[in-house]
């Protein structure tokens, strides 16, 4: 029986961004940095399509798993709509300037406050859910059993991590469980044959701050930090974790929205100032072209040790295509 993490696929997701994000040039401007592992993941990934072929891939494969889920459902007993229409929306991230002063200055770290956030949508564009109408007409019974058959009975709180993640299993994750696993049935990225690799993958970038060459770095970081007012962080990454930490503390204690919320602004103007100070301390210390330096090797010597996995992945990405 597979088991993978719930979040693996949103991990996966971000992981292609850390192997193929971009850092700033010395002029300012965004400069793409090629990253080793990045050319294997982005070929799982379809790295190689335009963001308009991109977003027509996902599209037709939530269409198949909807459709599946539709055909499940019906063996169950129940109607359901495919739904076409998930409320997803495609960005090719050129909004997202991390990197920029005037965007940091604004945004921060782009938590509390983004860009687009208050933009309100085309009422053509209004998410509408095609089975709102069938669930409200079962009863509360009727509901409980419809929403288990559709994604599986409640996971019981012993099996929950202390983060609330829990190990995945398509078995017991009703019919969407089941339309998924259809779908992965050959994907490299899922697959019982891949699945050392990318555990293998998943670990390499989970202790990639701990990884020689970094602590030398991130001191000099953290002693730009001290001077800067903000002392405490060991690493670059805690900053941004610190006001995520916040952000979900405030979240988690609300018991009803509040517009407006003095609160969420006063987290705002510190998320900005923490991610100023952290700005200039990445620049002043060349954080940037140093910590890629480091990876890049880092990159070089695991592509060199797992080589004959990684092509075997990469080719069955390539014949899947």
């Amino acid at each position: 029986m597979q088991k993978t993490r719930a979040h693996s696929v949103a991990g996966a997701a971000a992981l292609l961004l850390v192997l193929t994000g971009c850092t700033a040039a010395s002029d300012g401007e965004s400069a793409q940095q090629e990253s080793p592992l990045g050319e294997y993941m982005a070929a799982l990934w379809g790295g190689d399509l335009s963001e308009d072929e991109q977003a027509a891939m996902f599209e037709a494969q939530n269409l198949e798993r909807e459709e599946l889920m539709a055909t499940c459902m019906k063996e169950q007993g129940f109607d359901y709509a495919p739904n076409v229409d998930t409320g997803a929306s495609y960005s090719s991230g050129e909004e997202w300037q991390p990197d920029d002063r005037e965007w940091v200055a604004q945004y921060g770290y782009g938590m509390v406050r983004w860009p687009g956030m208050d933009e309100q949508p085309d009422a053509e564009e209004v998410y509408e859910d095609p089975n709102q109408e069938y669930v409200a007409s079962l009863t509360a019974t009727e509901q409980t059993a419809f929403y288990e058959a559709l994604y599986g009975p409640s996971v019981p709180e012993e099996e929950l991590d202390e983060n609330g993640s829990y190990e995945w299993n398509w078995e017991t994750a009703g019919c969407y469980g089941w339309a998924q696993h259809e779908i992965d049935g050959d994907n490299p990225l899922t697959s019982e044959e891949f699945a050392p690799l990318m555990e293998e993958i998943n670990q390499f970038y989970t202790d990639l701050d701990s990884a020689s060459g970094m602590s030398e770095i991130d001191a000099e970081w953290a002693a730009c930090m001290s001077e800067a007012g903000h002392a405490g962080f060991a690493r670059q990454s805690e900053a941004m974790t610190s006001i995520n930490d916040e952000l979900n503390a405030y979240y988690e204690n609300q018991t009803e929205w509040v517009e407006d919320d003095p609160a969420l602004d006063e987290l705002a103007e510190r998320e900005i100032e923490l991610a100023l100070a952290d700005l200039d301390c990445r620049e002043s210390t060349d954080y940037r072209e140093r910590r890629q330096e480091v990876v890049v090797a880092l990159e070089e010597q695991f592509i060199a040790d797992h080589q004959v996995e990684l092509d075997a992945m990469k080719a069955a990405a390539e014949q899947r295509s």
